[in-house]
């Protein structure tokens, strides 16, 4: 398995998210290959969005989400779950796409629904901040057992703060996968 190019990461991130469905997160270390299909995401669209975290600006938390497309946007949230975002579009937007669940392929428990239990069972904590989605140890990657799927659409969790911006449908999931955080 190789990681995507960095130019499928450089787009819109609405198109990024919807098209992560289906594919394989992979994650290499101390001689285990953990593997999960990606069925649920959230797209931020940057620091027009409210419900980002770039919409408070650049800060030491969110510089990595400013930088270029095709990195890994790790932060801590109620002080112990880890969530993973991959960092979309042009150097300086400020956009990325929330994992939020993973259906398993290889050696993942089965809790692998919702950001934090996603992150625990991929061996993913902030050392991970930053890190290049292209590398050969931790990436994103074409499922070769690909699926027809129909993609739902809702709104996003947990951002009733964000005024408008939390009704908006920038949740998507595969329709009728058992992995999916919420319905």
């Amino acid at each position: 398995m190789q990681a995507l190019p960095r130019n499928f990461y450089d787009r819109d991130t609405v198109l990024v998210a919807r098209d992560l469905l289906g594919k394989l997160l992979v994650h290499r270390s101390g001689g285990t290959e953990r593997i999960g299909k990606i069925v649920e995401v959230e797209a931020y669209l940057g620091p027009h969005d409210l419900a980002a975290h770039t919409s408070k600006g650049l800060t030491p938390r969110t510089r990595v989400m400013f930088g270029p497309p095709g990195y890994a946007y790790i932060y801590l949230i109620y002080g112990m779950h880890h969530c993973m975002n991959v960092v979309t579009e042009a150097d300086g937007t400020g956009a990325a796409v929330l994992l939020r669940a993973l259906e398993p392929v290889a050696n993942l428990s089965d809790n692998t629904n919702g950001p934090g239990r996603l992150c625990k069972a991929m061996g993913v904590d902030r050392s991970h901040y930053g890190h290049d989605l292209c590398s050969d140890d931790f990436f994103v990657a074409e499922n070769p057992q690909e699926e027809d799927m129909t993609i739902v659409a809702r709104p996003r969790i947990g951002v009733d703060y964000a005024g408008e911006w939390a009704a908006k449908p920038l949740r998507f999931y595969i329709e009728g996968n058992r992995y999916v955080s919420k319905k």
